[in-house]
């Protein structure tokens, strides 16, 4: 009895110095931004660094508070979320069902591998022009950028998880008589799905890049049109502004697909 009690309390100090420990860093990671903040508003204050050039936290405040004011902020930042979320929802059906198909059929993934390795290599800005003409300047052109930069490299990711997974288990299917959709729906998908879920949390963000970069060759709304707009007219609050703004909602992002990867891992 006195030994389950004492494995007990030294897994509560464990735990207890774990959550200290969190603590202390998200403190830490605190701290160091508003360090940052404040050494950037004294350097510009004290004209150690230019302000016209560099902006200040207080004129990027401003600068966001004035287009709070006038709803403009709301449009910018909710055309490029739609667009990253369409984009990334479209990469995620088109990703696992190329890579099924690939799986299901050997000859037509050693026919296609080298041109997905060579697509998925290709810089997507150099796309994004001809994505333009072809399309037109519009969200459609936008949202296929989007889609160009990530899809490449999801199906090739997950064909490659879903090859390597073990083949012991697959063995068993085969023994008590399934098919190879069962094999499918019972080895292959349940047991990816921690590399699904880690894919999608880096294909999030190649997304939200994907669609800046179409904004700034083919947009008239979005943040990518207020950075390249800003920096044509040296407006470079609004360029600043745009950027820690796409900071803030890829992070955003990136931390709801954190939760649901940690939900379902934990349901599993």
């Amino acid at each position: 009895m006195s030994r389950n009690s004492n494995i007990s309390s030294t897994q509560e100090n464990y735990l207890r110095r774990m959550k200290h420990q969190q603590y202390r860093i998200k403190i830490i990671q605190i701290l160091i931004f508003f360090v940052f903040l404040g050494l950037w508003e004294t350097a510009v204050q004290l004209s150690w660094i230019d302000g016209f050039i560099f902006s200040s936290p207080s004129r990027i405040w401003k600068t966001f508070a004035g287009m709070w004011e006038d709803r403009s902020i709301f449009l910018h930042m909710g055309i490029t979320v739609a667009e990253t979320l369409i984009s990334f929802a479209l990469v995620v059906v088109l990703g696992i069902s190329m890579a099924v198909l690939l799986w299901y059929n050997e000859e037509l993934s050693r026919v296609l591998e080298p041109y997905l390795v060579v697509l998925n290599s290709l810089p997507k800005s150099a796309l994004a022009p001809l994505l333009i003409v072809w399309l037109g300047a519009n969200m459609k052109s936008i949202i296929v950028a989007g889609i160009s930069v990530a899809v490449f490299g999801t199906i090739l990711n997950l064909y490659t998880g879903f090859t390597e997974l073990s083949p012991d288990k697959i063995k068993l299917i085969y023994t008590l008589r399934g098919s190879r959709r069962d094999v499918l729906t019972k080895v292959i998908l349940p047991g990816t799905i921690p590399l699904q879920l880690s894919v999608m949390k880096v294909n999030i963000g190649l997304c939200l890049v994907g669609v800046v970069i179409g904004e700034f060759i083919g947009a008239r709304q979005g943040l990518g049109y207020l950075i390249i707009y800003g920096s044509q007219v040296f407006k470079l609050d609004w360029v600043i502004m745009s950027i820690m703004l796409l900071c803030m909602i890829a992070m955003v992002l990136y931390g709801i697909l954190n939760l649901i990867e940690k939900r379902c891992l934990r349901r599993r």
